[in-house]
Order: C-alpha cells, then structure tokens, then sequence
C-alpha cells in the first residue's frame, strides 16, 4: 500500500510532463519576480517561563528555567545548582525572512524562502549555545554572522491535459495540517492537490530520514487529507501514516577532535516506531457565531531492536477542542474548551521509548503526542504566559512541547483548559485583548510538568520518587494590545500572570533527599514590532 501511494506520485509526475510535451506549443507566458518578507525585534521579560527550546518528550521533565534539580549542590535560597527559577529572565531577539517567488504565469512557479534569526541581540561569538555552526546568531556584535538558512525550496505547476484541476508541488515544503494543534514542519516531499468540487484533496509523501541508501533505516511520511466546504462551513478529515524505521529519528551525537577543531555528528536511532494519526475538523460561521471544532487521535507503537525482550511502548492518546466567537460591531467576544489525554506516569518513561522505565516495564503512553519535528507547540498560540503566544512567535511557554527527533506532547498534551476571551477594535489601528483562562494537568500519578514527590525521598536515582498527582496548573490573565502604525508596520504589547497550582511545583535534591518547592507565579510581558513586505 504503502509504495503504492509513492508509485502513484510518481505517475502524477510522469504523466505531467509527458502530457506538457506533447501539447502544442503556445504563447509562452511572462516569467515575473516576486518577493516578500519581515524583519522583527522582540523583547520577553518573564520569571518562571521558558524560552521554548525543544523538550524531552512525554513530560517535560522540568522546563528549561526550571533545570538544576540533579545536582547536590545547595545555594542559599534552598535550591540545587545554578538556575533561573524565580529570577527575572530578559532578552532581545529577532528574525528576518525573504521570500523569493518566480512565477511562469498559471503554468509553473518555484519558490526559494530563507530565514535568518538573532537568538539573542548580543548573541555570543562561535555559535549559538556552544554549537559551532553560527545559525541563529546574526545578532552577534560586529555581524557579518554565517546565520542564512533555507527554510523552503519547492516548484509547484499544473497538471495539463486532465479534466479536473491537479497541482503538485516537488521540494523542501511545509507539511501543515492544522498546525496550532497537529502538524507543522519544512521536509522534502512531494504534495498532489486535487480539486473535485467541492472537495479538494491533497496526497502526501515525505521523506524525513534516508540514513544508508543500502539499509532500511529511513523513515517515510504518507498522508491524505480532504476537506469540503457546505453551505458556510468547511468539514475536512486527514490520516497521516509514519513509518520510522529509525527512532527517535537521531539518537545521539558524537563529538570528535581533529586537528584542535571540533565536529559534531548525529547518528540514527537504534529503535522503530509505527504511527498514525486521523482527525477530523469543521470551521465556518453558524448563525452569528464563528465556530472551530478539532478532534485528533493517535494510535502507533515504538519498539527496540537491540533488545528483542523489551515490550514495545504503544501509544493512544486523542484531544478534542472547540472554540466559539461572536463579533459584534467593534467587539469579539467568545469561549474555548480544550482537553487533551496525559500519560500515566507508572506505564510510561519520560521519553515514550521502551526501556526507559525506573521499575518495572513500561508499555503504554496515554498522552496525546505530536510527530517528531512538528512546530505546533509553538503555534498554538491560546495565552502569554502558560501556552506559546503567536505575538511573539510562540518563542516562549512553560506549557510548549517540541522534540524534532521523537513524539512529543505538542501543544497540548497532558493539560485542558477552559477560556473566555473578548477583543475591542477601539480605532481602525488599536485593538485591545482581555482574556481569562483555568488550566489544568490529565497526567496521572504525576504532573505533565512539575515534578513534586508525595513526601521527602532519600535515594540516588532521579527515576526513584512517587510523584505527587496534581490537578490544578493555575489560572492566568491576559492583556494583548495591537498596534497597526502604518500598513507595513506593527506593534504588539501583551502581559500575562498565572496563578500557579499545585501541578507546576517541583522537587530539588538536596544530600540524595527530595524536597518539594513552589516557584513564584509565573509573569510575562512581551512585545514585538514587525515590519512587513
């Protein structure tokens, strides 16, 4: 089945060009040039967030400003190691993008996209973070920073000759389905668009990982996906197959010396996983409201090649979601609900992978997981503080979840929360935001984040603890202002506060003892000024 779905792609595309040359030859239509783009500059200031570096896998296993619980070291305001929990976190950052377009009229077009990224204004010489290349460091003092990457380069063209409208698009592309909750990521690929009205139906396949052209260590992608508007409401479904015959997608990274310079390596993944996902989805207006409805299951397994004996970790997890607006005049008002399944901290290990366990085996991953490499964490974009917020380009968030090499929780996973909102247009360039939410944690016997234990726990293993079962993650408020100062260019201020429960506290370790802490509420103040073209 599966190379059946490829073999059809490539007939598409040999049936493409040998119908285009055999057509007679035409008026040939004007190549034209387009291009297009942003520059930004963004400040976060916040105490007890993160500043959205991929995560771990299933659990965060503590945030990135909440990392020095495995030392033995104590300081004096009672936590171990260095950290930035409770202190007060600010930095500027930016990113650029162009977009080159070149259009052959109706009949073709290849697009080449490039992104460029300061991590931080100021950012340090030799590479961001101790990585030698100098990607996302253009902001470094004097420039001149090797930091160019190319997102995207693909060619899209018609299919000519057939009675119904074909498209295909060949290249480094987006595979996007409702990213905010699902899938978004850059791969190589090939996408077939058909449009039966009033359906249109999109084929996917991409290939994530070749590893040796000889061995079956790659890892492929296939997809469909179909949607349909009737009446004022657009009802769609998609299946998504990935078959990964390396996994995690890139395993570990081996650093050599030669000559006084380092070099650094990935390697494949020695075990294999099968997943699948299906959802289903409606949008459109319905009466006077704006209404969005998800729903995405996920069913697979991840198993170990080096240890046969190992029981294979299966996943089945879902999410559901349903957010309702009602404009009125200058005003929006509405509500959102999300829920999204959490693991079962005794059945699973922190990565999803099997033989990752403390005791016992663990076999089954409850959670709602996202595929290796999807950007959905960081653009769901729901809240300031907890959640990523699309204002500042879903850099920041506690509550986000990317791995780029395995599953991970995504934007949702082990959490639901309840959300009303209302927005003011005051002036055609000022629109005010208020919103308010209650989050909570669907991990059991544990916490998706913190990582409280029941009582102080005397041990050496960081695996060994009974973690508290928490419900409650907190209650936040959020104040967005929009600020359009001239066509090209605008303006977004946002602050949020959380309330934090009892499911974002964490435990430290001090003398091989477990002890419990409760950071101070998490804050957020954000801005960014983006400059479009």
């Amino acid at each position: 089945m599966k190379k059946l779905a490829v073999l059809s792609l490539i007939g598409l595309l040999i049936l493409a060009f040998g119908i285009a040359y055999a057509q007679e030859k035409k008026e040939e239509p004007k190549l034209e040039f387009k291009f297009s783009g942003f520059i930004d500059a963004q400040f976060n200031s916040y105490v007890n967030a993160t500043n959205g570096n991929p995560s771990a896998g299933i659990y965060d296993v503590v945030p990135a400003a909440f990392k020095p619980f495995s030392s033995t070291t104590v300081v004096s305001n009672g936590k171990s190691g260095p950290t930035a929990i409770d202190d007060n976190v600010s930095y500027w950052m930016s990113r650029a993008r162009l977009k080159l377009d070149a259009i052959y009229g109706k009949v073709a077009s290849g697009t080449i996209h490039f992104e460029m990224d300061s991590d931080r204004w100021g950012d340090s010489p030799g590479g961001n973070a101790g990585k030698i290349s100098e990607r996302n460091t253009y902001g470094y003092w004097s420039g001149d920073r090797a930091a160019v990457e190319v997102k995207n380069a693909y060619f899209d063209f018609g299919v000519p000759g057939i009675p119904i409208p074909v498209s295909m698009r060949v290249g480094l592309q987006p595979l996007s389905i409702r990213p905010w909750l699902f899938l978004y990521t850059d791969g190589m690929g090939i996408n077939a668009s058909i449009k039966v009205d009033p359906a249109n139906i999109s084929l996917l396949y991409f290939k994530a990982v070749e590893g040796a052209d000889e061995t079956a260590d790659d890892v492929n992608v296939y997809g469909l996906h179909a949607n349909a508007k009737i009446g004022t409401v657009t009802v769609g479904g998609y299946g998504l197959y990935y078959n990964m015959n390396s996994y995690p997608l890139f395993a570990a990274q081996i650093l050599t010396i030669i000559g006084g310079t380092y070099f650094t390596k990935l390697i494949n993944g020695t075990q294999r996983a099968e997943m699948w996902w299906l959802g289903f989805y409606a949008d459109g207006k319905v009466g006077p409201v704006n209404l969005n409805l998800d729903f995405i299951y996920d069913n697979g397994k991840v198993e170990s090649r080096n240890t046969p004996t190992v029981k294979d970790a299966k996943y089945s997890g879902w999410m559901v979601q349903g957010k309702v607006a009602y404009p009125w005049e200058a005003f929006n008002v509405g509500g959102l609900f999300m829920y999204a399944t959490g693991a079962d901290r005794n059945k699973t290990g922190s990565t999803g992978a099997p033989g990752t366990q403390s005791t016992g085996t663990r076999t089954k991953v409850g959670s709602y997981v996202v595929p290796p490499g999807s950007e959905a964490g960081a653009i769901y974009g729901e809240s300031v503080v907890f959640y990523s917020y699309s204002g500042n380009r879903g850099t920041t968030g506690p509550g986000l979840s990317i791995n780029y090499n395995a599953l991970s929780r995504g934007p949702t996973g082990g959490t639901w929360m309840a959300k009303l909102f209302g927005s003011y247009q005051a002036t055609p360039w000022y629109k005010v935001t208020l919103q308010g939410m209650y989050i909570g944690d669907t991990t059991k016997k544990g916490n998706t984040i913190g990582t409280a234990v029941k009582t102080a726990f005397v041990g050496t293993t960081a695996a060994s603890p009974l973690y508290r079962d928490d419900k409650d993650i907190g209650w936040e408020l959020d104040l967005i202002n929009e600020i359009q100062i001239n066509k090209q260019l605008k303006m977004t201020i946002a602050g949020g506060y959380l309330w934090a429960g009892d499911a974002l506290d964490y435990s430290y370790r001090s003398a091989n003892v477990l002890y419990n802490y409760e950071p101070k509420n998490p804050w957020m103040i954000t801005t960014n000024l983006t400059y479009n073209f």
